[in-house]
């Protein structure tokens, strides 16, 4: 839901939803960890969200299957699932009219079915919980109950809303902004023990479904200490929550009040970084993240975009091409946050609902962006994964809009804004070997790759064409036990002529004498490498001289045979074979 300035809002006609009233009735959807701290809920490391906007609950179950699990996408966010008004625009998911399981998007079977199957998937299930109002008028549900905007049978009556029943108009006043009405809707008295044990019991039957977290929408809405209450009455007052709260500049509420309670989605994010992509120079990122006034890092959820700012254009969105990819690219390799990857749909009229009622036959159909399933973003999720812990390291820009870094001794990415290629020898901390460039192939089990492959040296380097608008991602594969192979050959050269070794697997060249790996030449006549292997590698190697000229003269004898340990080094003392 969007809450914040009416500088930054447009005006809300009384009793209507227009184009622009539909900005404020949506959430953003967040991610990160148990109470008052940032990585969402334990879930073997995996800290990133998928947010699936309206999509219907089946297609949620298929998604998480096909794609969020194998992934390895923590989190799946899906939009409100209570009976809500009727109508076909988006935003009807965010007027309550009771708390059963009867929206559009599916009924309580399909939904616990989705639970169920995205928990077979690895993934974790964050509920959209609208729970600072109901709706702006009357009618009947999507459910059948017939409802006025203070009466909604069974769940609320004229005395559990508040007093004020005025539009919201000055956010510079506390008051104003959590106990009058977000566009006209039936603002919930959240000091009431009644509603919020009614709240509570709402979300505790989510719970009892399997959901693991929920996102609370408008929670600036909603004092602080009303939401812990609303907590502390829960069956599981440790549930996991993340809450929205817009940063306004200079107002009163801001959104470190309410990280005793939670995570908070942390907007000035996506909003910076739509600066920097579109306005300002890449190379100012080297100083990016908490030092730039934002949320602790663990205690806030990061985004490029959600249905309220892609609508309202404060952020990108996925009309800005390779610009919105890399920045979400940046998003998934940077320290900061919890991640949350949007993923909507196309839209021509802002208050467009989903296509095919949220149904999604297939992605990049019927206006289904997929955002989650694009493989420069998607592969991130398993860069993330990976480089969990580390810090970022070799920090490269060229001053303008071509930057590079590292992540510790398990990734590196090299992202190119520019309008033009860049060539450039990176500097990275990865262990010497050959990897798979996520950016344009998918890892294969055993080390393969189904895109190009980049070879980093002994040296931790390696050389990069990087494309405009496009990237380089490389990192270690999870499960890979890196053992050692040390190789030294006593070899007698002349001038100009060098000493380098070349083999079967990949990390040798695969035979190729263009990839073979140079040896140093610093204990001569005993040439040496180092090189990193998985553990338990076997492979069969050679030693190759090359002069000035670049031609290539192979030692004699039989293909050399040898096996990287479990764990630890093998030592390979050999001598050249005229």
């Amino acid at each position: 839901m969007v809450t914040t300035a009416p500088t930054r809002r447009p005006a809300r006609a009384a009793g209507a939803l227009a184009a622009s009233a539909a900005l404020a009735l949506s959430l953003t959807g967040s991610l990160g960890a148990p109470a008052a701290q940032a990585t969402p809920p334990a879930n073997n490391g995996k800290d990133v969200t998928a947010t699936l906007f309206e999509w219907r609950f089946d297609s949620v179950a298929q998604a998480c299957t096909t794609t969020l699990g194998p992934k390895g996408y923590g989190f799946v966010e899906v939009s409100p699932p209570q009976e809500h008004i009727q109508g076909p625009q988006w935003w009807t998911s965010y007027q309550p009219v009771s708390y059963q399981i009867a929206g559009r998007l599916g009924d309580r079977a399909s939904f616990k079915n989705m639970v169920d199957t995205c928990h077979a998937a690895g993934v974790k299930v964050i509920a959209d919980a609208v729970v600072n109002h109901m709706t702006a008028g009357s009618g009947t549900g999507t459910g059948g109950t017939v409802y006025t905007k203070y009466n909604y049978p069974g769940t609320y009556q004229d005395q559990d809303f508040h007093t004020c029943r005025q539009p919201i108009t000055d956010y510079q006043d506390r008051t104003n902004v959590q106990e009058c009405e977000l566009v006209n809707l039936a603002d919930l008295d959240t000091g009431s023990a009644s509603v919020q044990t009614t709240i509570a019991h709402y979300l505790d039957d989510l719970g009892s479904l399997g959901v693991d977290g929920y996102r609370i929408d408008a929670a600036k809405h909603i004092a602080a200490t009303e939401l812990a209450a609303i907590k502390a009455k829960m069956a599981n007052p440790n549930a996991y929550w993340v809450q929205e709260v817009i940063y306004g500049a200079g107002e009163p509420i801001q959104p470190s009040e309410y990280t005793g309670n939670g995570d908070v989605d942390e907007f000035r994010v996506g909003t910076d970084l739509k600066r920097i992509f579109t306005s300002d120079k890449l190379a100012s990122l080297s100083t990016w993240g908490a030092s730039w006034g934002y949320l602790p890092s663990n205690q806030a959820r990061s985004f490029i975009d959600n249905w309220d700012t892609e609508r309202n254009g404060s952020t990108l969105n996925y009309t800005y091409g390779n610009t919105y990819t890399l920045a979400n690219v940046f998003l998934l390799a940077s320290t900061y946050g919890s991640p949350n990857i949007y993923s909507g749909y196309s839209f021509t009229n802002k208050d467009d609902g989903p296509p095919n009622g949220g149904t999604v036959n297939a992605c990049y159909q019927d206006g289904w962006n997929c955002t989650h399933a694009w493989r420069q973003i998607a592969n991130m999720v398993g860069f993330r994964n990976a480089v969990a812990g580390t810090g970022v390291t070799n920090w490269w820009s060229n001053g303008n809009n071509a930057i590079a870094f590292g992540r510790g001794d398990r990734g590196y990415v090299a992202i190119n804004h520019e309008s033009g290629a860049i060539t450039q020898t990176f500097q990275t901390g990865l262990p010497a070997g050959t990897y798979c460039d996520v950016q344009h192939g998918d890892p294969q089990p055993g080390g393969g790759c189904t895109g190009p492959t980049y070879q980093v040296g002994a040296n931790g380097q390696f050389t990069a064409t990087v494309g405009a608008g496009d990237a380089v991602a490389l990192y270690v594969q999870p499960g890979t036990t890196v053992s050692g192979a040390s190789f030294n050959v006593n070899a007698t050269t002349t001038y100009g002529q060098n000493v380098y070794v070349v083999g079967d697997v990949p990390a040798l060249g695969g035979w190729d004498p263009a990839k073979a790996l140079p040896l140093s030449s610093a204990g001569y006549p005993v040439w040496s490498l180092a090189l990193s292997l998985p553990g338990g590698t076997s492979f069969q190697y050679k030693y190759v001289i090359k002069d000035g000229s670049g031609a290539v003269t192979w030692e004699s004898g039989a293909n050399r045979t040898a096996t990287a340990p479990a764990s630890g080094n093998v030592t390979l003392n050999d001598s050249w074979r005229s």
